[in-house]
């Protein structure tokens, strides 16, 4: 079983018990996190699509550790002018491990009532 979710404005193909690095997350490390945009559910060859986001669906993931992603040089130079220009950029990211998928729609049809129709009909008299 795997799910596609939405996580900090990018897409994941994640399963059960497996660890990603995600862009820095709130939370201390050891937090219990959730992300409910499902985006698709394959469930052993049952696929279930959301238009965005599948309702009632989530995962619930474990923040392991922030950390810093390697040192990117970013180095700017036009010729012939003296202009050189050097920096460094280290991304932050949260590793998060995935504990729990929640499929969608094993409730849907308990929690349905027939909000249409009045209890009493006093007016009527």
């Amino acid at each position: 079983m795997y799910v596609i979710v939405e996580i900090a404005g990018q897409q994941f193909k994640v399963e059960k018990d497996q660890k990603l690095f995600v862009h820095r997350l709130e939370g201390a490390e050891g937090d219990s996190v959730s992300f409910d945009k499902i985006l698709l559910i394959d469930n052993d060859g049952q696929v279930k699509i959301g238009t965005p986001a599948i309702e009632d669906a989530s995962i619930n993931a474990k923040i392991l550790k922030h950390l810093k992603g390697d040192k990117v040089i970013v180095f700017k130079k036009k010729r012939r002018k003296g202009y050189a220009v050097k920096n460094g950029h280290r991304q932050q990211f949260t590793q998060i491990q995935i504990e729990e998928i929640n499929g969608a729609g094993e409730n849907k049809n308990e929690e349905k009532t027939s909000a249409g129709e009045p209890e009493n009909n006093a007016e009527a008299v």
